[in-house]
């Protein structure tokens, strides 16, 4: 009961800190959205030590359990654009192929070099 207290007062944490950071870059005018600021935000808040990871753990891994909700309303939208999925199909098939092949890339070349730093600190200690 413990741990899904501390998971909730997470993701809270998390979309908070997203809100925070779409509001920065409101307000600083950065042409960039609030979730991908606080992306990059948070990513470098973890790589220099600010934040540890065991401060979100358990509220990251539930959202990424459940990353497939997220997913549900771009479905929704394919059914309600049909019309130009019909007319722009290839074009956009062809898109989300190249971004889905990137995506996939990135994500494995940062896993493999967590992967290799945390063996890396393993072997040190």
């Amino acid at each position: 009961m413990k741990k899904i207290g501390i998971g909730i007062l997470q993701v809270a944490g998390l979309y908070l800190f997203a809100e925070v950071m779409g509001f920065a870059a409101k307000l600083l005018h950065i042409p960039l959205p609030g979730s991908m600021l606080a992306m990059i935000a948070l990513f470098l808040l973890l790589q220099f030590g600010i934040v540890k990871m065991s401060w979100i753990e358990i509220g990251v891994n539930f959202l990424l359990a459940e990353l497939l909700l997220f997913f549900i309303p771009s479905a929704v939208g394919m059914i309600k654009y049909k019309s130009l999925l019909l007319k722009n199909g290839p074009e956009i098939i062809i898109v989300i192929i190249i971004s889905l092949v990137t995506a996939m890339a990135c994500s494995g070349w940062i896993a493999d070099k967590i992967a290799n730093r945390r063996s890396v600190k393993m072997r040190g200690h």
